[in-house]
């Protein structure tokens, strides 16, 4: 058990995540979550999914819908799942026994702007210390005296924030909230209200850090747009368990060079002791990192299975429009013409998340030259440090007759490379395989010639060689 628990010794740790359905699932409310998650589960307490649902004009199910799923996609399961407007007849009681009791009273506002109430329920400020120890921060002390009487509800029927928080706390038996630290502002209204209404011990307060752009400020939808969202990364091909991986490093470590955990690895040696106090940094090339260490790890079915859902759609789709079978990935016919082609393997070699493979198809992508031979000027056939049209004309010429002497049968990247590779040592590498890649796709830039050749099948290999020696024929 943590040693933050240690104090609840004998009561069972409950936590819970309260996100309002105003947007997607911020990737810091899901942090936050994951946090909770992993402090709970290790200490076998339980977990509540609280939708903050108060805010009825801003509000929508569809956002607590695809909080849900956010989720469900990261693995994250809670023991409970409820909206807290099922408890507004609750916080009604509670607001009526505080004004009865004189530590709340109705208070007559005067509307400065349109819209502003003229009546509001305000908390009797007793003007005192609060002070608590918090689990990330240490002692934290605040003199409530600048909070004034402060709004609770705008009407016994219309609870705010602050107040409808603590009520459900208390009444779910919360003992740890463990929250981003733009909260620690709202602790001691917070515990004001808790000690003005329940004799139950007060819950144990974490603050984590804020999560930051790599330029130091804090990530927002404002300033960054969708990429703070869980649902892009799910949306872009990134897998679940690699992006938890990523979430739990922001901010924490293990106290050793681990960097690869899987949930129950992360259960089993997370702590909020080793939380960090500063910021972290959102680093998207550090997320791509982590993607790639469990792309790497998937076994060709789980890859074939993920990576086809991304293809382009001449990829997926015969020429009659019915899906290929799986098998057409590893080896047979995936493009619907004849040729014999084993794709997937440059795939995973390429890419970081699967949200990229659609770009390695497009005009200009790496990959592109596997559906159409792009136009290209004949000059970029030539090698940089022989630029001699005669020259790469001859090797041309001599390359077309080694593949032409490859069974058909057997054109894999490993005969097509024996049978070259000779020659190519003999002649100059990069004299003779130079043209011989720009034949094959076109581009400066692209897998290497033999794997290729492989990809396109014997037929369509020597004709895009063909064509090469007939631009450089034309003098």
């Amino acid at each position: 058990m943590d040693s933050q628990a240690k104090i609840y010794s004998g009561t069972k740790i409950v936590t819970r995540f309260a996100p309002s359905p105003t947007g997607f699932l911020h990737v810091g409310g899901a942090r936050t979550a994951l946090f909770n998650y992993l402090f709970t589960k290790k200490n076998g307490g339980k977990i509540i999914l609280r939708i903050e649902d108060t805010d009825a004009e801003r509000n929508k199910p569809e956002y607590a819908e695809g909080i849900v799923k956010a989720f469900d996609w990261l693995g994250i399961k809670f023991n409970q799942i409820h909206k807290q407007s099922e408890n507004f007849p609750v916080h009604r009681k509670y607001l009526e026994k505080l004004i009865a009791n004189g530590k709340a009273f109705v208070s007559k506002e005067e509307p400065r702007e349109e819209g502003q109430r003229s009546e509001v329920i305000r908390f009797k400020n007793d003007n005192k210390d609060i002070i608590f120890e918090d689990l990330i921060k240490g002692e934290v002390k605040f003199n409530t005296t600048e909070l004034g009487d402060f709004v609770i509800a705008k009407s016994l029927d219309e609870p705010i924030f602050h107040f409808s928080n603590v009520i459900d706390d208390i009444n779910s038996g919360i003992t740890h909230i463990i929250r981003g630290e733009e909260h620690l502002s709202n602790t001691p209204r917070q515990i004001l209200i808790w000690e003005a209404v329940s004799e139950a011990p007060r819950p144990s307060y974490a603050h984590i850090p804020l999560i930051l752009s790599e330029q130091k400020e804090k990530i927002s939808k404002r300033k960054h747009g969708e990429i703070v969202s869980v649902e892009y990364y799910q949306r872009n091909g990134y897998l679940p368990e690699a992006f938890v991986n990523f979430l739990a490093s922001l901010g924490w470590n293990a106290g050793d060079d681990r960097e690869i955990f899987n949930l129950q690895e992360l259960t089993e040696v997370f702590s909020l002791e080793k939380v960090q106090k500063a910021g972290a940094v959102f680093n998207q090339d550090k997320l791509r990192w982590f993607n790639r260490q469990y792309l790497m790890r998937l076994n060709d079915e789980e890859f074939i299975g993920k990576a086809s859902k991304f293809m382009p759609e001449w990829l997926r789709v015969s020429n009659t429009g019915e899906q290929l079978p799986d098998s057409r990935f590893r080896g047979n016919d995936i493009r619907g013409n004849g040729n014999n082609i084993k794709i997937m393997p440059l795939i995973r070699d390429k890419i970081h998340a699967f949200g990229e493979i659609p770009m390695l198809f497009e005009t200009g992508g790496e990959l592109s030259f596997v559906r159409d031979l792009p136009d290209y000027a004949k000059e970029t056939l030539l090698w940089k440090k022989n630029p001699d049209p005669k020259t790469a004309l001859r090797h041309l010429n001599e390359i077309s007759k080694l593949l032409s002497a490859v069974d058909e049968n057997k054109f894999t990247t490993d005969n097509i490379k024996s049978a070259l590779w000779s020659y190519a040592e003999a002649n100059g590498k990069g004299d003779v395989l130079w043209p011989v890649r720009v034949a094959f796709t076109g581009q400066e830039k692209s897998p290497d010639p033999f794997v290729c050749a492989f990809i396109l099948g014997k037929n369509e290999s020597l004709s895009r060689i063909h064509k090469a020696i007939e631009n450089l024929s034309n003098q």
